[in-house]
């Protein structure tokens, strides 16, 4: 017989047993399903059978729950229990109701069937992992008639076989399940949008294809639209008055707490009660008020080390930066002040930049009114040279040309020329600064107006040698300042120009000669005269005039070597204490300049010899310190009329290198002796050689001050 010739369907559901689901709260019962195809005479033609289980959760069921109630409920809802089982299904119940599983089952169970509270992709492809499969169709009609959990994840798997146009004809044949969809839709949707959302997305796939418009018609699924519309807007609206009710109650008790932490003991107390994460979890909700008071709090919290650690490990930054495209005036000067406060800790700017925070800034800065605080968080950032190359990538130095140029006369506000004195140490970001003119516009205005940041600004742009030939044409210039003002401020800031214009082959005594640059050198070497940048950059100057040879020996003859002479030995004291910094290279400079010294003082020679020796043996003569200390206080006067003892150990050379006398020593390179600082190990090895003993640091420690073989050096 052909397949046309079936027209009918018999179906026959057959109950089978009841029994309590192995881990949850649930009973399982066993059916089965025998589905006949029928011709038009009513005889079979194809015959079917399959087993199907349906889970019945009884989530309700606790140890108070009455089971004569809850099991006559079960049998009247669920088909496939027949009446006459009541007292079966009873007794299963109150095994559910008693038993008590592991907590490793417990634990098993709550991580296998918790349900995710984020939406799912209603097109994903699958379903927590799983595949829907069109022969499974019937158990996801069953799950629309159950629980909540069931029925989202039916809708999810209908969905999903929805979504292949091959599956579109079968679906739309089932009656019984675009029933109960439409059923759902209306009833139901509003115990859970995900389930409303499936739904809606199903009958939005058989929209697609023409031929089932009718069908979507049909279920009057276009009609229910416009109400859940109208319900969703209600149930918003109820929503954002309970919100605004909620910021309402927020903002008040936050300006309550906020009055209440003017004490510090009470501020200590908010913040053991971790204020500070709940104020950042505030900054996610629109209320503009209610922002602008949690940033407040959070600046005036942010002044202490360890808030601020907090705050680094709460992500404040990413949220200050959705807060600054708010378009709120009051809010957008609190949040830039309160990142001021941030922007001192370094990794903090790091953040900053990596969120983005150099573009924001540079277009506040057509803002007048946020301007001030924007350039102090820039100046902040500019502090690192790794993020200078930024602000040339973010068009930040076109924008702080036009603030220096559009200034009021006189001298231009020390935020905005902080921040250009950082930039133009970056050679590319100073090279901006000059291209198109820019030099000429800059010096133009700091000479018209005097303005000594300007030129602390460019003596900066001099360093780089690639524009030093642009400010050779304004040597006369700066002559001329020397010459003729008496700020001291621009003075500096002139000198420190020259100094940085060094060409062998420029004209230096000319400006030399013409502008009396001796009076003001020979003026400004002397100590006390003026501030210590006076000094440095007159010596710097000095030491750029002297390539030529008219200037050096002009210089010479007004006696510049013996003021250098002398600065140096009244800074002797300074260069013995940098003699052991960390950096190299002040080292190397410290040693050079003490040894000069060594060459023209005596008195300083046997010093600094001193101290070199006591930095070399540092350990040893603490020891030799500390023992004199104890044996003076465990027996007062034992050395009263020993002098030698109670002298200064460094002025008994003997001690340490026998009968040498410092005469001996080499001074100025005359006399051949036994110079401490180049032959001192060899001298050591040979006392050792001769006499034996135990040595620390190549020292001997059998001395004048006793025998210690045990001690560790």
């Amino acid at each position: 017989m052909q397949s046309e010739d079936a027209r009918f369907l018999k179906r026959k559901i057959k109950g089978g047993q009841i029994e309590v689901h192995p881990t949850e709260n649930a009973l399982l019962v066993t059916y089965e399903v025998e589905a006949t195809i029928l011709g038009d005479l009513g005889d079979p033609m194809l015959g079917e059978k399959k087993e199907c289980k349906k889970v019945i959760r009884v989530k309700s069921l606790n140890k108070n729950t009455k089971i004569s109630t809850l099991a006559k409920e079960l049998v009247d809802k669920c088909k496939l229990i027949h009446p006459s089982r009541l007292a079966e299904v009873e007794q299963l119940l109150y095994y559910l109701q008693n038993r008590k599983l592991s907590e490793k089952v417990e634990s098993k169970i709550q991580k296998e069937y918790k349900l995710e509270s984020k939406p799912k992709d209603p097109f994903a492809d699958t379903e927590n992992g799983k595949q829907a499969n069109i022969n499974d169709l019937d158990e996801y009609i069953e799950m629309l008639y159950e629980e909540l959990p069931e029925k989202i994840y039916g809708t999810a798997m209908i969905l999903q076989l929805s979504r292949y146009p091959d599956n579109l004809e079968e679906l739309v044949q089932n009656e019984t399940l675009l029933g109960a969809l439409s059923r759902i839709l209306r009833e139901d949707w509003k115990k859970s949008t995900e389930v409303a959302t499936n739904i809606v997305y199903i009958f939005f796939c058989l929209s697609t294809f023409s031929q089932f418009h009718n069908v979507v018609a049909y279920y009057k699924i276009g009609a229910l639209n416009p109400q859940l519309k109208k319900d969703f807007e209600r149930s918003y609206k109820k929503f954002r008055n309970l919100v605004d009710k909620q910021n309402q109650l927020l903002r008040v008790s936050l300006y309550l707490l906020l009055n209440l932490s003017e004490d510090m003991r009470v501020e200590v107390k908010m913040k053991n009660k971790e204020i500070i994460p709940m104020l950042i979890s505030l900054l996610g909700r629109d209320n503009q008020e209610l922002l602008i008071l949690a940033i407040s709090f959070l600046k005036k919290l942010s002044i202490f080390t360890e808030n601020i650690t907090e705050m680094i490990d709460n992500n404040i930054i990413k949220k200050l930066m959705l807060i600054l495209n708010i378009p709120n005036e009051g809010l957008i000067n609190v949040t830039l002040r309160y990142l001021l406060n941030l922007s001192f800790d370094n990794k903090l700017r790091g953040q900053m930049v990596k969120a983005g925070i150099v573009p924001k800034l540079i277009n506040i800065l057509d803002n007048a009114k946020q301007a001030t605080v924007a350039i102090c968080i820039l100046y902040h950032i500019s502090i690192n040279d790794k993020y200078k190359t930024i602000f040339m990538q973010s068009k930040c130095m076109p924008k702080l040309m036009q603030l220096i140029l559009e200034s009021p006369a006189g001298i231009i506000d020390i935020e905005i020329a902080a921040l250009a004195v950082n930039l133009v140490a970056n050679k590319r970001n100073a090279e901006l600064i000059c291209d198109g003119g820019g030099l000429k516009l800059l010096m133009k205005r700091a000479i018209k107006f005097k303005d000594p940041l300007l030129f602390k600004m460019l003596r900066n742009v001099s360093q780089h040698k690639e524009l030093q030939k642009q400010f050779v044409n304004y040597l006369s210039e700066m002559g001329n300042i020397l010459a003729n003002e008496d700020n001291e401020d621009l003075i500096i800031e002139a000198l420190g120009i020259i100094a940085n214009i060094s060409f062998p082959n420029l004209n230096y005594y000319r400006l030399y000669t013409q502008y009396n640059l001796d009076k003001v050198i020979m003026k400004n070497l002397q100590i006390g005269v003026g501030e210590d940048d006076l000094l440095l950059v007159t010596v710097m100057v000095t030491g750029t005039l002297c390539q030529s040879k008219e200037c050096a020996t002009a210089l010479a003859n007004l006696g510049a070597v013996e003021a250098l002479i002398n600065l140096l030995n009244e800074a002797t004291a300074y260069f013995v204490d940098l003699m052991h910094d960390k950096n190299k290279e002040i080292r190397a400079i410290c040693e050079g300049a003490l040894d000069v010294i060594m060459d023209y003082n005596l008195e300083w020679a046997k010093k600094i010899r001193n101290e070199r020796f006591r930095w070399h043996n540092s350990q040893w003569l603490d020891m030799i310190e500390n023992r004199d200390q104890s044996v003076n206080s465990n027996d007062d006067g034992m050395f009263e009329d020993d002098e030698e003892y109670h002298a200064d150990i460094l002025d008994r050379p003997e001690l340490f290198y026998g009968d040498i006398p410092y005469d001996a020593v080499s001074v100025g390179g005359q006399d051949e002796g036994i110079s401490l600082r180049d032959d001192y190990a060899e001298y050591a090895a040979e006392y050792a050689a001769e006499y034996g003993g135990q040595y620390g640091n190549g020292i001997p420690v059998n001395s004048a001050y006793g025998d210690y073989p045990n001690d560790e050096f």
